[in-house]
């Protein structure tokens, strides 16, 4: 029995060793974790329970008959983030680069398949250098029944993709089909080709950090949610946003104890909106005074920056919040916002999570970069988004709700529950002097009486009541008092009951 013994600890510890001491020595001089401290970081101390820890390759081709380690590149299995089960593959660049082989897909398709029957998140953090060449076709069918599982797990259990080193050609296109992507700035990367095909193909010079570095995906692509500066934040920023979610679609939204008083009042909102009605604030700074103690998870942060998506809590139980941004061109809905804003909103129905919405929005923003890119469509989307959305929604409108953009923002008509207006709101088609310029065109040139217009556009539009008067809001309400009624709304519509009509799935303008 001893040597029996012996040699599964030999074994073990060969799969343990990766691609050996020298090339772990060169992972950290990069500045990078190896794919086990990585899964050690992101779960409990001495949970994780380790899956095919001995699959090795079955190529025989171009001397890989010769060429085996034990694990074959990734680590797979699961364990536990704060008490809640969740399945992780890391892939292993110290083996093979971390390239993808038919067994190296099975392994992680074993993992997906778990997840989805045992309704618990998947993390997956890349580190790879894409398919293995030797393989051929069969390195591709890997990637395609690994894809199939990013489809079928959609909406079904969170799919969370952290890279965490290079990501390339069809390893980009299973994060891509995640719920959230998070890179780590300066050591990471995402790109279908790279710098020398670019070269080659188009005779552009550029590096891997330029083409598809965690600055450029999280700030101008809108491909990942977040980046972070390295392995140690990243992976105990993710252990935070699995916090936030339910395990499955078939699971509430965690509750976690909380020590803010639900029916706390915060006078410092009466004077957050400024008196000039063109003078921006800071929305986050709502979000912050409302959340419980303060505590918000932001995704897409540096993306579409006119618009704020994140993960709070009241009453201890997750919220999805979706506030207009003043501070960023005044809070307009673009190409960008609008894109980011619909996928979190669909996100939060897919999971039984509230949504909490903030508007001050002085319409869609015009211009033939917007026109040209698509603004109708992409504008459609977050529209579509908020409208099949059946989970609660309240709503709040804190200053402007201008034209189209207050339908889209979760108004009663896209069968908002509770919607309620601070004093400042003003309801209207469009501001009071684009409004007079057109209605009283033939008074352009009468500075007094387009003054006196405007006044009167002003006294009768630049309100909440109007809205109120017709039951499109629910309450004007005293802004110290958002928290408090936001609470109370969520508690009357936990028993909430919606269904759409049955279809096989709907068409969302993409």
């Amino acid at each position: 029995m001893k040597h029996i013994v012996e040699a599964l600890e030999a074994k073990r510890a060969a799969a343990r060793a990766g691609g050996g001491a020298k090339r772990m020595a060169n992972q950290h001089a990069k500045g990078k974790l190896t794919a086990r401290e990585r899964i050690e970081l992101l779960l409990d101390d001495g949970s994780f329970e380790e899956f095919d820890m001995f699959v090795e390759h079955r190529c025989a081709d171009f001397g890989m008959a010769d060429q085996k380690v034990p694990g074959d590149g990734v680590v797979t299995g699961w364990g536990t983030v704060n008490g809640r089960v969740v399945y992780v593959f890391s892939k292993d660049f110290t083996v093979f680069g971390g390239s993808l082989s038919m067994a190296h897909a099975e392994k992680i398709v074993k993992v997906q398949e778990m997840a989805i029957q045992n309704g618990a998140p998947v993390v997956g953090i890349f580190d790879a250098g894409g398919a293995r060449i030797q393989e051929g076709v069969q390195s591709l069918a890997g990637y395609a029944d690994i894809f199939m599982n990013n489809i079928l797990g959609s909406g079904v259990v969170p799919q969370i993709s952290v890279i965490m080193g290079p990501c390339a050609g069809g390893d980009v296109y299973s994060p891509a089909m995640t719920d959230f992507i998070f890179m780590v700035r300066d050591t990471s990367y995402m790109f279908v080709t790279g710098p020398d095909v670019v070269k080659t193909v188009t005779n552009e010079t550029v590096t891997a950090e330029e083409l598809g570095g965690a600055r450029v995906h999280a700030s101008k692509s809108g491909v990942v949610d977040g980046a972070f500066e390295n392995d140690f934040e990243t992976l105990s920023e993710m252990r935070r946003l699995i916090d936030f979610l339910p395990s499955s679609n078939r699971d509430k939204p965690p509750v976690r104890p909380s020590f803010d008083d639900g029916e706390r009042e915060d006078p410092s909102l009466d004077t957050l909106i400024p008196d000039n009605p063109n003078k921006p604030y800071d929305m986050k700074e709502l979000l912050e005074k409302v959340a419980d103690e303060g505590d918000l998870f932001e995704i897409g942060k540096d993306f579409g920056k006119n618009i704020i998506t994140a993960f709070g809590r009241l009453e201890g139980s997750t919220v999805g919040f979706v506030a207009n941004q003043p501070m960023t061109l005044a809070g307009v809905l673009d190409i960008d916002a609008s894109r980011k804003a619909a996928r979190f909103v669909r996100f939060c129905d897919a999971f039984n999570i509230p949504i909490v919405t903030f508007v001050d929005v002085p319409g869609f923003l015009p211009g033939t970069k917007q026109e040209y890119g698509g603004l109708i469509k992409h504008g459609a989307k977050l529209l579509f988004a908020y409208g099949e959305a059946t989970v609660p929604k309240v709503t709040v409108i804190t200053r402007k709700a201008y034209g189209g953009a207050y339908d889209v923002m979760s108004s009663k008509h896209l069968r908002g529950d509770v919607n309620y207006a601070w004093p400042t709101a003003e309801i209207a088609v469009m501001g009071a002097k684009g409004a007079v310029e057109i209605i009283f065109r033939a008074d352009i040139g009468d500075a007094d009486k387009i003054a006196a217009r405007t006044k009167e556009y002003q006294d009768r539009f630049a309100n909440p009541f109007v809205a109120a008067s017709l039951g499109y809001l629910d309450d004007v309400i005293m802004p110290r008092e958002t928290r408090r009624r936001l609470v109370r709304s969520l508690r009357a519509l936990k028993g909430k009951k919606l269904e759409n009509p049955w279809k096989k799935h709907d068409n969302i303008p993409l």
